[in-house]
């Protein structure tokens, strides 16, 4: 498994590898969002369920360590924080409307991790990969910030994409190879309420089902 990947791969080579030329043509097509939202098992199964998303990546980014482990990762010191890489398609949605669907499926007001997973490597970040993605993240950002929607201030931190680590493949779609230990974190951790508690019926906006 390919250790890591600059966003420049991961938009352009390493996605079309090994693709015939039909299918490299229409993965030309598709644009990438980066986004931690704490446990990336959760952001997985959120965005896999979002019209317009075509693939999910786990992943870290975000931190100075080279070829970081799942181990290393949430050790702490490594900087990075648990990413998911998104790819979607243009013609069926937007940055902004991916952005909003983001927002309302993580709790941005918590700087110290997500629902049950705490320390740096589960905060929450948007990792932009042009300006235009920083200028959209930023403006909406300062949208929910001014509607008052969020009873504390907002804690996600946006910043420039950098390197972007696939994790371990055992981490790779776990929701679906791991059905029932899924479910059970899940639950566990109260991330689904506490997001309910937080954004009321705006909860999980843009995600068919959980």
């Amino acid at each position: 498994m390919i250790r890591y990947i600059n966003i420049i791969c991961l938009s352009i080579a390493v996605l079309f590898a090994g693709l015939s030329s039909d299918s490299a043509a229409a993965e030309k097509k598709l644009s990438l969002m980066i986004v931690a939202g704490g446990c990336f098992w959760c952001v997985e199964s959120d965005f896999d369920q979002v019209a317009g998303v075509v693939e999910t990546i786990s992943g870290y980014t975000g931190g100075h360590l080279k070829n970081p482990t799942y181990q290393d990762v949430t050790a702490g010191g490594s900087g990075h924080l648990e990413a998911v890489a998104i790819k979607y398609d243009p013609a069926k949605t937007d940055y902004a409307t991916l952005l909003d669907v983001f927002w309302r499926s993580v709790d941005p007001t918590d700087g110290g991790g997500q629902f049950c997973d705490r320390g740096e490597s589960y905060s929450t970040a948007i990792f932009t990969t042009s300006p235009e993605q920083k200028q959209l993240a930023e403006a909406s950002k300062v949208t929910i910030e001014k509607s008052g929607v969020l009873k504390r201030p907002i804690a996600t931190k946006i910043a420039d994409a950098g390197t972007f680590y696939p994790a371990e493949e055992y981490h790779q779609n776990y929701y679906r190879r791991n059905p029932l230990r899924y479910k059970f974190y899940r639950f566990n951790c109260g991330r689904d309420q506490r997001i309910v508690d937080l954004w009321g019926d705006e909860a999980h906006k843009g995600i068919a089902k959980h």
